[in-house]
């Protein structure tokens, strides 16, 4: 669905992506994770044609978004971190003012604005002002916009960033749903909300992909074969006894509890197969009678994962996206706010904020 060849973007001779290449295929939801000033908000400008690429190219369904740009982005649908929402008009007017800039016009532009109306659950606040929205409902018109079209696929930019946590859950929700009609790929700083609702992970560091793969995947991939963690109640004699006959354990570290006479073993093998020789520990306990109240294996948490992926970043070179921003060579183009509706977030005492979603 989505290929990136050799993807490369130099803010003058700072480098914030740096020979990238992957594909993505049709269907699931898919995380994008990398630290600050990683070069994640540049790759997803490149591949909404929102930035120019200084090498290479991405295709989407097949179109070059730079060399077709107009049928490559009728395939997408985007949501900055920062939406460009209009906030002197009320939802409605705006899907109906961006609906209107994508082509659609007639019966198809308002069945499609009650489509993507309902889908996103904002039907109560439709005729409200924007800037009367809490930013929970205000992230949902921006996802809502960027439906309009029924685009096969939705990029969205840190959509849960200054959300609270019933916010973020209801955007969760909503991501996880959309994932089932459309190629979904979301950035976030959230690492236990990445793991929870994507199917494959990106993550990105240096400007370089150092890692896709399923949460599984990566999980296994860092998995440490060699450590089994067993709590018991026996005597440290009796489990010596018990375990000498199983193979491939190299070391045993018995530690005592302040409780109930329990005592700590943790096991070092040298079988990469580790459920096999767990498999073969509680064997030796059963053999030997002796009970076993917990087993477990030491693995890596997608935390433990991202910061071995990314802890070798230069801190100087991740600054690219952020120097960019100051020295203002970001070439990001966002239609400009008509002065007829040009508002701020100030609310007036008449206004008050809506309970978040």
């Amino acid at each position: 669905m989505i290929q990136a060849e050799h993807l490369t973007k130099y803010y003058g001779d700072i480098p914030a992506v740096v020979d990238l290449s992957f594909t993505i295929g049709e269907g699931h939801v898919y995380g994008f994770l990398g630290p600050n000033g990683a070069g994640k908000s540049t790759t997803m400008n490149l591949m909404t044609g929102c930035l120019s690429a200084t090498e290479g190219r991405v295709l989407i369904d097949g179109k070059d978004i730079f060399e077709n740009p107009k049928e490559a982005k009728r395939r997408i649908g985007y949501l900055p971190e920062q939406p460009p929402l209009y906030l002197g008009e009320t939802p409605e007017e705006y899907l109906k003012f961006v609906g209107e800039a994508k082509g659609l016009r007639g019966t198809a532009l308002k069945d499609d604005i009650e489509r993507v109306i309902q889908e996103t659950g904002i039907a109560e606040m439709r005729h409200r002002r924007i800037s009367a929205l809490s930013k929970g409902y205000k992230q949902r018109v921006g996802i809502a916009q960027a439906l309009l079209g029924n685009p096969r696929v939705i990029i969205l930019d840190e959509p849960t960033v200054g959300l609270d946590p019933i916010q973020i859950i209801g955007i969760r929700d909503l991501i996880r749903d959309l994932g089932r009609s459309h190629t979904v790929i979301f950035s976030s700083h959230i690492l236990s909300e990445v793991q929870t609702i994507c199917d494959e992970i990106l993550i990105i560091a240096h400007g370089k992909l150092v890692a896709f793969d399923t949460p599984e995947g990566l999980e296994k991939k860092l998995l440490s074969p060699g450590q089994i963690t067993l709590v018991t109640d026996a005597a440290p004699e009796a489990v010596q006894a018990a375990l000498a006959e199983v193979p491939h354990i190299n070391d045993m570290d018995i530690q005592p509890q302040d409780e109930d006479n329990l005592i700590t073993i943790v096991l070092n093998t040298d079988q990469e197969d580790i459920h096999a020789v767990s498999r073969q520990v509680f064997q030796a306990f059963a053999g030997a009678g002796i009970d076993l109240l917990e087993m477990s294996l030491k693995k890596a948490s997608l935390e433990d994962i991202f910061l071995e992926l990314t802890e070798d970043t230069s801190p100087e070179e991740n600054q690219a996206e952020e120097s960019a921003a100051d020295t203002g060579t970001a070439d990001v183009q966002l239609p400009e706010i008509p002065e007829t509706t040009t508002t701020t977030e100030t609310q007036t005492d008449s206004e008050e904020e809506v309970d978040p979603q």
